[in-house]
């Protein structure tokens, strides 16, 4: 019986009885030592009835370094199921886990993988996942286990963690435990202690104060030799654990000390060890029969991670060097876990050791646990008594951290680094590491200069890598809307001697010349390079990114999204998670200044959720600016104010500016959607006013001309219109023509060019372009008494806009038909595709196209049973009973 904690016990209850009935759920119960994290979770286990499969794993203090040594504890009894998985998440897995050679995978894929291991054990059942004490798993594990925590859906899944308060569960809701109340605390030890007096009662009730374990432990301790001074509660636990481990004599502690050195629970591996040091089997025995450990068949575990701690701690320090020595001559065949006792048991620099380490860490690192390559290169840089090549493990350590997201880790990593004698290759690497990071988590401009000086420092011996880190500045100050930086970056760039560097110094001079106003010359040579980069391989995805932006930023949006398109199947067919919301965010601003608004939502709404499980800040921003935007477009204004007003109170001063012109401009469609044109016009006003080249916002711009022409004050538009004709001429496409003679016959109330206009937006498939000036014209043919053809262009651009969910602009059209005497005017109509949330519309998208549950789940980084579940709801909703009839519908 759990004494205090039936609130806790009806909440893990009720997630135990919802994934009886297929949902899933996870959650992190946090507390101080004793406080009965693990009863909870025992107490789950026998809550989970017949039918159940509970798997288990517990984090353990000295094997927290051991690339995925938790994940495999956990997902050891399903691995008989892995060849199951698609073959990227069978690859990532096996290689992970030592069951394949590992291809050096995305790290994120491996959390995709163990998602559908355990949807897949969840076709017989519930499933239940016991992590326990996950303040000590390896962080691979614990970023594999906490991503697919995050991306539960309908399988019929738990995953429950416990772990101390230093435990950080990122996004996964958390259960605070605390002291027991006095009557539970008296009702557990007068279970447990019946025999006390009233006086030891009354102390072992304020000693322990609410605390579980220890009401279970004082009465057996000797607490009169405490010290003058109170310890904190969890010490005195451990100390009164340190006095029973005296108790039993040197043979049992030196027995209990490798126990808990060794971090696997390998009995074989403990008893021989034992032997090797000169103690025996009954040596152990002592220790199990004072309660102190537990032995299951060849397992063997302390009874409570603080009688393990006391256990290595109570011990000399020549004991504990001594056993970590005895323990790496018995792991001889397992060179990576000998390395770290080895390491474990040096006084000092020790290159053997050092470079052992190294070893265990590239082993790590092919299996995609960076975050323990990391963590071994650290301990070895420390072991290595040569500067140079201390300095060389540092940066490399430096360099693993930042590419395992562990950023606090990478920069105190880097603030070491700095401090040796690093030569210009080295400097150069921490510099670039920090300025990756500055990028996506802190200050633009730091992470621009970063760059400059990284390049600076190998720009004669290395060119190559220093055009990439002037490439990365370029991109940087861009983004920051920084044009003398971009300038800086590509002057620099010019100055390197190479003949490996013709299309990176091309990809930078067109935006440098739009930038400097050379518009035709700068769209001509961006065209070019696009054009070129379909001759670059895939596998250079930064580059094939960085191109597919640049057709995006002069509105040559159908060729940018063909190659983000290929770019995004890359991604997903190859598991390359963490590229997905950079390409995504990019994709789906493109779907909507096409005019697809619920491919730009679906993709933006993936992005946004993959960016904030895998720790990208930065690109949940670009997703949420284009949901913004989408979100002004619909006319839910509710939404674009909390994500946009969200964004830009909480950016700092070098904020991404294409992100907060974004919001601004959303909240400035808002308005001109809702006719509050004069608060449109201010507002884009002042994003024109931006120095920078804007490209594909020359859209912008046609929206600055309406709202100029709506408020019937059109020379609030004559710099924007200028701006216009110069980028249609140089662009010299049926869009940009379009939105040219839109401007222009807006402005001159000339209904010839606006219905040259809509010829043009057809032809360039600018659906949301063309029902805006069919709006605009019908309302002018109307003022103009030609009356019949007012209402033909406004039902075109009503049934336009209803087709979009553009509301508000659905609604303007449905004013002028009335006012132009249209009898009936349609309400409006549930869309087939609006009634869908954006993740079903697009798991019914490719359901419609005959692929297998299966295959969407790998396309979506889903589990299959999460797939089947939005099916499960999406059915009812359109209308059809299966597949087949799915497949008739046209879901726009």
């Amino acid at each position: 019986m759990l004494y205090g904690r039936s609130r806790e016990m009806q909440q893990i209850g009720t997630l135990l009885g919802a994934a009886r009935n297929g949902r899933s759920a996870a959650l992190a119960i946090t507390a101080e030592p004793g406080e009965g994290k693990s009863a909870l979770l025992n107490a789950a286990a026998e809550q989970a009835d017949t039918g159940w499969r509970i798997l288990r794993c517990s984090g353990v203090e000295t094997e927290s370094e051991l690339p995925f040594a938790g994940l495999h504890l956990l997902l050891g009894p399903a691995l008989d199921r892995i060849d199951q998985l698609p073959e990227p998440q069978f690859k990532a897995l096996g290689g992970a886990l030592g069951l394949c050679r590992a291809d050096g995978a995305d790290r994120f894929l491996i959390g995709v993988a163990t998602l559908t291991l355990l949807a897949e054990l969840s076709a017989e059942g519930p499933v239940l996942c016991l992590i326990d004490d996950a303040q000590w798993l390896d962080q691979s594990s614990s970023d594999a286990l906490q991503f697919a925590a995050r991306r539960l859906g309908a399988e019929g899944i738990v995953m429950l963690f416990a772990g101390r308060r230093d435990f950080e569960p990122h996004g996964l809701p958390e259960l605070r435990l605390g002291p027991l109340d006095a009557n539970s605390a008296a009702a557990l030890l007068g279970e447990r202690w019946p025999a006390l007096s009233s006086d030891q009662r009354a102390r072992v009730l304020g000693d322990a104060a609410g605390n579980p374990l220890a009401l279970m432990e004082f009465p057996r301790m000797n607490r009169d030799a405490s010290p003058a001074e109170p310890l904190p509660l969890p010490r005195r636990l451990q100390t009164g654990y340190e006095r029973q481990i005296d108790e039993l004599g040197e043979a049992a502690r030196m027995a209990m000390l490798v126990v808990a050195a060794e971090e696997t629970g390998d009995l074989d591996l403990v008893l021989r060890t034992l032997h090797l040091l000169g103690y025996s089997a009954e040596d152990l025995a002592i220790a199990e029969n004072a309660n102190m450990v537990s032995i299951t068949g060849q397992n063997l575990t302390f009874r409570h991670p603080l009688k393990r701690s006391a256990a290595y701690h109570s011990s000399s320090f020549t004991q504990r060097l001594a056993v970590h020595a005895a323990i790496a001559t018995v792991l001889a065949d397992n060179p990576v876990r000998a390395a770290w006792h080895l390491a474990a048991a040096s006084t000092g620099p020790d290159e053997t050791v050092a470079a052992a380490l190294e070893s265990a860490a590239e082993q790590a690192r092919e299996r995609t646990g960076h975050a323990a390559a990391a963590a071994a290169l650290e301990r070895a840089a420390r072991l290595t008594p040569d500067p140079a090549a201390r300095a060389r493990r540092l940066v490399l350590a430096v360099e693993t951290a930042g590419e395992a997201g562990h950023t606090e880790r990478a920069l105190r990593l880097a603030a070491a680094a700095e401090q040796l004698p690093l030569g210009p290759c080295e400097r150069s690497r921490v510099l670039g590491t920090r300025g990756l990071i500055e990028f996506e988590h802190g200050s633009l401009r730091r992470a621009n200069l970063l760059m400059i000086e990284a390049a600076d420092q190998v720009a004669e011996l290395e060119p190559e890598r220093a055009a990439w880190y002037l490439i990365e500045a370029g991109r940087v100050a861009f983004t920051a809307g920084d044009a003398v930086a971009c300038h800086v970056s590509y002057d620099r760039l010019l100055a390197l001697d190479s003949n490996e560097l013709t299309l990176p110094i091309s990809a930078i001079r067109g935006p440098i010349m739009l930038i400097d106003g050379q518009i035709a010359e700068g769209i001509a040579l961006i065209r070019a390079n696009v054009e070129l980069s379909r001759f670059v391989p895939l596998e250079m995805i930064s580059l094939r990114l960085a191109l597919a932006l640049q057709a995006a930023l002069i509105g040559d949006m159908s060729i940018a999204r063909e190659h983000l398109v290929e770019l995004a199947d890359m991604v997903r067919d190859r598991g390359m998670i963490g590229w997905y919301p950079a390409v995504g965010c990019t994709l789906a601003t493109a779907e909507l200044i096409m005019g697809r608004l619920r491919e730009a939502e679906i993709t933006a709404v993936q992005s946004a959720r993959i960016a904030a499980d895998i720790g990208q800040p930065g690109r949940v921003a670009g997703a949420e600016a284009v949901l913004a935007l989408v979100a002004a477009l619909q006319g839910d204004g509710e939404r674009c104010r909390e994500l946009a007003e969200r964004n830009l109170r909480s950016a700092p001063g070098d904020y991404n500016a294409i992100d907060s012109t974004h919001f601004d401009w959303a909240l400035a469609l808002l308005d001109l959607g809702a006719g509050r044109y004069e608060h449109a016009l201010t507002r884009l006003e002042a994003l024109h006013a931006i120095d920078m080249a804007r490209g594909h916002w020359i859209d912008l711009l046609n929206d600055l001309v309406e709202a100029a022409v709506r408020l019937r004050k059109p020379e609030r538009a004559d710099a924007a219109m200028a701006e216009i004709e110069e980028w249609a001429a140089a662009l010299d496409t049926p869009w940009a023509e379009g939105l040219l003679l839109s401007c222009r016959g807006m402005l001159r109330g000339d209904g010839e060019l606006l219905a040259e206009a809509i010829a043009l937006h057809q032809t360039a498939d600018r659906w949301y372009d063309y029902a805006r000036t069919t709006l605009f014209y019908g309302g002018w043919l109307r003022r103009e008494r030609r009356m019949n053809e007012a209402r033909t262009h406004l039902r075109q651009a009503l049934d336009t806009f209803d087709r979009l969910g553009a509301a508000p602009w659905a609604e303007h059209a449905r004013t002028e038909l009335r006012a132009a005497g249209e009898g009936t005017v349609p309400e409006p109509t549930d869309d087939v595709a609006a009634v869908l949330t954006p993740q079903e519309l697009q798991v019914v998208r490719l359901a419609a196209t005959g692929a297998t549950n299966k295959e969407i789940a790998a396309q979506l980084f889903l589990s299959p049973k999460t797939v089947g579940h939005h099916l499960y709801r999406a059915f009812p909703k359109l209308g059809v009973s299966n597949r087949v009839e799915l497949a008739r519908l046209r879901i726009a």
